[in-house]
C-alpha cells in the first residue's frame, strides 16, 4: 500500500499546499480520501484522473470535497476518457448538500444531471465494510462540528487509518486499533485547546490517540500556515514512542 500526500492544509489553504486530499494506492486500486480545494490539481500530477477508481468524502466541508467539481468538468471535457462512471462515496447526509451546492451551476445540457452523468453516488454506512478492489474500507463516526467520519483503509494485515477533521475520539481510537499508518489531523497546532462543542485536535492529542490505538506510525496533518512542522512533531513525540512525522503535499510513503 503506499499513501500520497496531496492536501494537508486545514481549511485556510497554506501557499503552495492544498487543503485536505490523500492517494491510497494498491496493486489494483488508486482511491482518494477527500478532495479539497488545490487538491484535484496537485492530484493530477501523480495519476490520470481516468484511472481514478474511487472517491471517499470523509465530511461536507469545503475544505474536504470542493474539488469534485472541477473534478467533474475533467471527467465531462477532459482529453483522458474513461469507462464507466467513478464511484463517489459521501457520508449518508452528503448527497443532499452536494446536489444543493451544484444546482447554482446550470447544466450544459438540460436532459442529464450535472453529477450523475459522470458520478455514481453512493451514501457509505459506518456499519458496512466497502471493498474497492483488493481495498477493505471501514468506517467510524469522529467528533466533530457536523456529520464526519474517520477511514480505515486496509490491504491483509496492511492499514492505513485517516482521521478525518476529529477531536479525541474513544471510535476513531478503536477503528486504527494496530493499524500501520495513523494519519491524524493536527488542527490546534502542538497543544493548544478549544473551547466546547470541540471538532478538532491537537498535536498532543492525536499523538495520545495514536498511542491509546497501538498504531506503528503517526502522521501530524490538517494544520495551518501559522503552525510549523518541527513544532507539531516534537509535541508529538513527548506522547507517541513510535516513527511520527508531519504530512506535506506530495509527501509519499509505503505502509507495509
Amino acid at each position: 500500500m503506499r499513501l500520497a500526500v496531496m492536501g494537508s492544509s486545514s481549511s485556510i489553504p497554506c501557499p503552495n499546499r492544498a487543503c485536505s486530499c490523500y492517494l491510497v494506492q494498491s496493486r489494483h486500486a488508486s482511491i482518494v480520501l477527500d478532495l479539497g480545494s488545490g487538491g484535484f490539481a496537485n492530484l493530477r500530477q501523480l495519476v490520470d484522473y481516468n484511472h481514478l477508481d474511487a472517491v471517499v468524502i470523509t465530511h461536507m466541508h469545503a475544505d474536504h470535497f470542493l474539488d469534485l467539481i472541477p473534478l467533474r468538468y475533467a471527467l465531462k471535457y477532459g482529453s483522458l476518457r474513461r469507462h464507466g462512471k467513478l464511484d463517489v462515496y459521501l457520508p449518508p447526509s452528503g448527497e443532499r448538500m452536494l446536489r444543493r451546492l451544484v444546482s447554482a451551476f446550470e447544466s450544459e445540457d438540460s436532459r442529464v444531471d450535472f453529477l450523475d452523468e459522470v458520478f455514481r453516488l453512493h451514501a457509505y454506512d459506518d456499519r458496512k465494510p466497502i471493498e474497492i478492489e483488493d481495498v477493505q474500507l471501514r468506517f467510524a463516526r469522529a467528533i466533530h462540528f457536523v456529520e464526519a467520519y474517520a477511514i480505515r483503509a486496509q490491504i491483509n494485515r496492511t492499514s492505513v487509518t485517516y482521521s478525518a477533521d476529529t477531536a479525541p475520539c474513544d471510535a476513531v481510537v478503536a477503528l486504527a486499533a494496530d493499524t500501520n499508518l495513523f494519519l491524524c489531523e493536527a488542527t490546534l497546532g502542538p497543544c493548544e485547546t478549544e473551547a466546547e462543542p470541540r471538532g478538532h485536535s491537537s498535536a498532543r492529542e492525536a499523538a495520545q490517540m495514536g498511542t491509546s490505538s497501538g498504531a506503528g506510525s503517526l502522521m501530524l496533518t490538517h494544520y495551518g500556515s501559522s503552525i510549523s512542522p518541527e513544532s507539531l512533531a516534537e509535541e508529538a513525540r513527548r506522547h507517541f514512542k513510535g516513527e511520527c512525522g508531519v504530512a506535506d503535499d506530495f509527501l509519499q510513503i509505503v505502509v507495509g
